[in-house]
């Protein structure tokens, strides 16, 4: 097996741990007395619903909401397809739709919840006051600016009719299963998705102050509007919260891949967080401690990590926070075999997972004329990359348990 060929394999696998096949059928909750209702958004909801109709024993209906190119047939469960990471018409619609759904039913009825990465953009119900366009605009400002993601659902919980535990409590009295797939660090059900079926500790002016860090004008209606359900509501009483599969589980599933081919891994954890580029340089001081002192593991080995950083973007160029990574770690001067990507396909924006980097990466590229520091300068990772055909184009995966990097020593 090549080293590409080992890190394919263990991207491969670690996706493959969070596949909604596997994880939604052992979390399933009985069946009620009364109705059962399905709803749900994210990149896997529709994967993840299709697994709750192979499984159920009981009627039952409902909509999820994923985005374009990830929908899945289902057969009593409708899937509908919006933009993400701007939101558009289709998801508020959806949203619109399942806000309905939910009203009206009783304590013997169930709502269970679907949700995963992706899920707060696709879930679009602006609130009272705020127009779609603007919910976009501020949207737009975030993703640009280095937010990071739970700064960025502490806003737009506080821009959703939905979000934030409005869900759950327009299910209220009926009882609430979300069984969710993380892809946020630290896992936390109220950050996933945005947490519309969980009590929400962050404030309005929390999200007021994440917007003036980073420059970005204030709506109207946010300064003006309703706070979202706390922790102790009672009307969040009856809704409950299964994470089903985090990047932690692969992590491990590319860890025992490595070991299998002889690789030691070097577990860094799944909560690495800021700049791509300045963790790219942090990666690199690891591979050189291990090259030189054998520290903290010998070599052959294996760095593995997840989490998820970000990119503020300066440049004109396209590209997401892995593939800006791999290239800052290509000119830190480390001549490494790599792969980073992020585990739902799409890196940033883009229609690439990430990238891979080998030894001569830098060499070939400067055959071709192709000069990576100035890509970089652009935040044009991507270009850099598809110059070399080293992107890796996994298309939907229709999971997502955030960012998967692996570092060959």
């Amino acid at each position: 097996m090549t080293r590409r060929d080992l890190l394919q394999a263990m991207f491969q696998a670690a996706i493959g741990a969070a596949s909604p096949a596997l994880c939604v059928p052992p979390h399933l909750p009985p069946p009620p007395a009364g109705r059962t209702v399905v709803v749900g958004a994210g990149k896997a909801a529709a994967a993840m619903a299709r697994a709750v109709e192979e499984h159920w024993t009981g009627p039952l209906s409902g909509l999820v909401v994923t985005r374009t190119g990830h929908g899945v047939p289902c057969r009593r469960i409708a899937v509908v397809e919006a933009a993400h990471p701007l939101p558009d018409d289709a998801g508020m619609t959806a949203a619109t739709r399942i806000v309905h759904l939910v009203a009206g039913l009783s304590a013997d009825d169930l709502v269970l919840c679907l949700l995963s990465g992706g899920g707060s953009a696709l879930l679009a119900l602006p609130a009272p006051g705020l127009t779609l366009a603007e919910k976009r605009a501020v949207t737009a400002a975030l993703l640009r600016s280095g937010a990071s993601i739970g700064e960025i659902n502490c806003v737009r919980k506080h821009l959703s009719a939905i979000k934030g535990g409005r869900l759950a409590v327009a299910a209220a009295p009926a009882p609430v299963v979300t069984l969710a797939i993380s892809d946020v660090v630290g896992d936390d059900p109220a950050v996933i998705a945005s947490g519309p079926t969980v009590a929400d500790p962050t404030t309005r002016a929390d999200a007021i102050a994440v917007l003036r860090r980073h420059g970005i004008a204030v709506p109207a209606a946010l300064a003006a509007g309703a706070e979202t359900p706390k922790p102790g509501d009672p009307r969040l009483a009856a809704a409950t919260v299964r994470v089903i599969a985090t990047a932690r589980q692969g992590l491990e599933a590319a860890a025992a891949v490595a070991r299998f081919h002889g690789w030691q891994p070097l577990m860094l954890g799944d909560a690495i967080e800021g700049e791509a580029r300045e963790a790219a340089r942090v990666f690199a001081g690891i591979v050189r401690s291990i090259r030189d002192h054998g520290q903290p593991v010998a070599a052959p080995a294996v760095i593995l990590s997840g989490g998820e950083t970000t990119v503020t973007v300066r440049g004109r160029g396209r590209g997401g926070p892995n593939t800006e990574f791999l290239l800052a770690l290509a000119l830190a001067g480390v001549a490494v075999d790599a792969l980073a990507g992020d585990t739902d396909g799409i890196d940033g924006s883009e229609d690439n997972a990430g990238a891979t980097i080998a030894a001569d990466t830098l060499h070939r590229a400067a055959a071709l004329g192709v000069d990576g520091a100035a890509f970089l300068a652009d935040n044009d990772a991507y270009g850099f990359f598809a110059a070399l055909g080293d992107l890796v184009m996994t298309g939907p995966t229709r999971t997502n348990i955030n960012d998967f990097r692996a570092i060959l020593v």
